[in-house]
């Protein structure tokens, strides 16, 4: 390590690493919790995440701007490295403590992505001077290594216009024709000589991260599947404490909603014992009623026995 590198932000987590042959489960890398710390290298504007158990590095991924941190449940969190063709997972004792590094791991992110960016416009630069003092050549046609990259990796409709363009002039005109024409050339050469480097660069960046998103795809879509399966899993190696913390918040729920429910069937059975009373009152009434209507029908045929 680089004197220059130096460790900005530390935290403790326990390390882990996807499966390299089923691509689905967890392999511990490390016994207990480590240290897990963020590094900067200043001569080559690099963010790193490094962590050792013992003398063994156990964790050197470099954070680019296409890699993304994901907080899996309350105290784990994983990210795709494509260089090292791995998935890293932490599993952290609190969820401030993986809040707090996923903070970090996207302000670094971002910082990497700025520092990238000043790199290339650096590089365009430098090599905008250089493309145009070799474009006086007529007689050298563009060839792929003048572009820094293969036959595959050019740009068919910028090398049909820059190769084929000056041997015609030059056979066409006498040696003594006006010098006008050669400069005319020469700087048109130039130009295409640096579009073509910047469409081969872009072409050549876009591949790469083509390639990269598909391999984190899917490492994210079998992380996916395996998180399903095994989520109860995860969360007991992360804490033991979180679900039985999670399970008395259920069971004080429960308890709540019984005692509603109860509430409300003491309701009902007031109501109920409210509708007996009603009823008893009406079948007093009733009872009265029929003793009255026997009365008056026993009345009536005495006076019809009489007559």
């Amino acid at each position: 390590m680089q004197q220059l590198e130096q460790p900005i932000f530390s935290t403790r987590a326990h390390v882990f690493q996807i499966d390299p042959n089923t691509k689905k489960n967890w392999v511990p890398t490390s016994k207990h919790a480590v240290t897990v710390s963020y590094f900067y290298d200043s001569t080559r504007n690099v963010y790193r995440i490094i962590s050792l158990d013992g003398s063994k590095a156990i964790i050197n991924s470099t954070i680019t701007p296409n890699m993304t941190f994901t907080k899996t449940s309350q105290k784990f969190g994983q990210w795709a490295d494509s260089r090292a063709n791995t998935v890293y997972g932490l599993g952290f004792s609190s969820e401030h403590h993986l809040s707090k590094f996923a903070e970090k791991f996207q302000e670094f992110k971002e910082a990497a992505r700025l520092a990238k960016e000043k790199s290339q416009e650096k590089m365009e630069l430098t090599s905008t001077p250089s493309q145009e003092s070799a474009g006086g050549d007529l007689q050298s046609p563009l060839t792929p290594e003048s572009i820094n990259g293969t036959d595959d990796e050019r740009t068919p409709d910028v090398t049909q216009n820059s190769e084929p363009r000056p041997e015609p002039t030059q056979n066409a005109l006498p040696f003594s024709h006006s010098s006008a024409i050669s400069k005319h050339w020469e700087a048109e050469l130039a130009t295409l000589k640096g579009n073509n480097a910047k469409l081969t660069a872009a072409l050549l960046e876009s591949t790469a991260n083509v390639k990269q998103w598909k391999q984190q795809l899917a490492a994210y879509q079998e992380e996916a599947e395996r998180l399903h399966k095994r989520v109860t899993e995860l969360e007991c190696v992360s804490s033991q404490a979180n679900a039985v913390h999670t399970h008395k918040s259920e069971l004080n729920q429960t308890i709540q909603e019984l005692e509603e429910t109860l509430k409300v069937k003491e309701e009902e059975i007031e109501r109920l014992k409210q509708e007996i009373d009603n009823a008893r009152e009406l079948q007093e009434q009733r009872d009265s009623l029929t003793q009255k209507l026997q009365q008056k029908l026993t009345q009536h045929c005495e006076a019809i026995i009489l007559q």
